[in-house]
């Protein structure tokens, strides 16, 4: 699928992990919060810029972003409504919720950077298994901002040995979308049981395997406990863009 018509597919109502949708193509994390909240969504961002990097951000009320053409309220998969902290529906449409108030943070997706992986010959064992990668609350906290706090939200991906540090060349040359990995190996270094994502499904890694850990943009959806009311993307069902990855990768 283009771009345009997996838009047009979740819009229509199709539910599915993005992870592999639209491949060459920037993919990306939504939280939308009132606009008295969003001053310090925007600051725990620039504080915590590895798991929360801004693409862009919309003017109070708008549904709209420079990044893809479409509706935000409906072109993403499948959403998560949040009321003080507490999920309270998971819609394939928010425009039932979106009010005239909420500020749109789009934030770069790992998922970005797939196709590029794949290109390298790195396996990627979600997208063979149709299953949503594995995310993980690590055992680090990011720095709070106002009343959000949280710890830093991990995906994880098993990696061929030799082919760890051709993974990390290749991802550290798209920082806008969680760049390079934050951890190799010893998965108890994060606080964090494989067999036991808090998002996602877990994979196997098999032996010559190491796991690799890059920053997660779910990551603000475990701080806004706080805040009197959120959209956030589903984890693994994101806003694909009509950015070309190209167009973020730097291959100084």
């Amino acid at each position: 699928m283009t771009p345009a018509q997996a838009r047009a597919a979740f819009r229509a109502g199709r539910v599915m992990t993005t992870s592999g949708v639209a491949p060459g193509y920037a993919q990306a994390n939504l939280i939308a919060v009132p606009r008295a909240d969003a001053y310090d969504v925007l600051l725990f961002a620039q504080r915590n810029p590895k798991p929360c990097p801004v693409l862009d951000v919309t003017d109070p009320g708008s549904w709209t972003t420079r990044l893809a053409a479409g509706d935000l309220r409906t072109d993403l998969p499948k959403y998560r409504i949040w009321e003080h902290g507490e999920l309270v529906a998971e819609p394939t449409s928010a425009q039932r919720w979106w009010r005239p108030d909420l500020v749109a943070f789009l934030i770069g997706c790992s998922f970005t950077f797939e196709h590029a992986l794949a290109g390298a010959g790195i396996p990627l064992r979600h997208v063979e298994l149709g299953t949503t990668v594995p995310m993980y609350r690590t055992s680090r906290a990011c720095r709070p901002a106002g009343p959000l706090s949280g710890p830093l939200v991990v995906t994880m991906r098993p990696v061929p040995a030799d082919l760890v540090a051709t993974a990390v060349k290749v991802t550290a040359a798209v920082p806008a979308v969680h760049g390079a990995p934050v951890h190799i190996g010893a998965p108890e270094a994060l606080g964090v049981d494989l067999d036991k994502p808090d998002w996602g499904d877990p994979v196997e890694v098999r032996p010559g395997e190491v796991p690799v850990f890059w920053a997660c943009g779910v990551t603000p959806q475990a701080a806004l406990s706080a805040l009197p009311f959120a959209i956030t993307h589903a984890p693994g069902h994101m806003l694909i863009t009509d950015v070309p990855e190209s167009t973020y990768r730097s291959e100084g």
